[in-house]
């Protein structure tokens, strides 16, 4: 019997992703919507040989992509969840789904926890448990305006689900490489700009763990020296919370999210102050770094 949700999936090229996300909820969940952003791959088709119901929609950001899949697909039960392409549902982790469903909950939502697998390996130390919000009441949940890490905003009570469902990006270390230098700009934009997103996310040192990232992101991270900070987020992630514990896996993953991909929007970050300083009118009207007359 299916379970009374709806899987939203958001994808773009991902037929490597794909069949592995749509394998483990199809004939599982009610409906299964595949909202896709102009895929050039066999994405769409894919989606279709899974029965899928495919809308196609132009990606802006993250977060308007994600309630514009709330907005115009027709979603017809109480519960949503948000399936990314690379990532898929253990069985355990399903039946703790339809648990939740069937118990008519007072929550309107529910944070679940990810396991990261880098290559064949989980990530357990220095990364786990990543809490994110996944499950919630159609009507109820709605994200927020954010380029990139957004995250669902809730109206009631929210709980959390005791079992794991799973990271696995197949697509390999490029697209890895390529998707990260896209997110590490939006990052460095943000953090330039230095405006809160309005209505998004509380910043709560004594709140969830994404509550409390967003406080310590603002009030911590932000004031550190730009360079330095990726040096000690990496100790922090690979000594501290034992990172190294996991083998040369761990170590890869460690380097390239925890230290390499904080330091390119460092970099991104400065070389945007220096463009605005270089743009910048001079007191004598000219613009850019002064150079001294001969």
């Amino acid at each position: 019997m299916s379970c009374d949700i709806s899987i939203i999936v958001l994808t773009l090229n991902e037929e490597n992703n794909l069949p592995h996300a749509l394998a483990s909820v199809c004939g599982w969940a009610r409906n299964v919507f595949v909202f896709d952003s102009l895929s050039t791959d066999r994405t769409v088709e894919i989606a279709q040989e899974f029965g899928c119901v495919v809308v196609q929609h132009p990606f802006e950001n993250y977060g308007s992509q994600r309630n514009a899949a709330l907005e115009r697909l027709p979603i017809d039960t109480e519960w949503v969840f948000f399936l990314d392409a690379d990532e898929w549902m253990p069985d355990a982790f399903k039946r703790e789904v339809e648990e939740v469903v069937s118990s008519k909950p007072r929550q309107d939502g529910f944070y679940c926890k990810f396991r990261m697998l880098w290559m064949g390996r989980w990530i357990r130390h220095g990364y786990y448990p990543t809490w994110v919000l996944r499950l919630f009441r159609h009507q109820k949940g709605r994200c927020e305006e954010r380029r990139v890490n957004e995250h669902l905003l809730i109206q009631g009570d929210v709980g959390f689900l005791k079992t794991d469902f799973i990271h696995e990006d197949r697509n390999g270390i490029d697209r890895w490489v390529h998707k990260h230098l896209r997110y590490a700009t939006q990052e460095a934009a943000a953090s330039f700009a230095r405006t809160a997103e309005a209505g998004g996310l509380t910043r709560a040192l004594f709140g969830t763990q994404a509550q409390r990232k967003r406080w310590v992101r603002y009030n911590v991270w932000e004031r550190l020296p730009p360079l330095v900070r990726p040096v000690l987020y990496f100790g922090y992630r690979y000594v501290l919370r034992g990172g190294f514990l996991d083998g040369r896996e761990s170590l890869g993953f460690h380097v390239l999210q925890g230290l390499w991909f904080q330091t390119v929007i460092d970099m991104k970050y400065l070389e945007m102050k220096k463009r605005e300083m270089r743009d910048r009118p001079a007191a004598d009207g000219t613009r850019g770094e002064h150079t001294s007359q001969t």
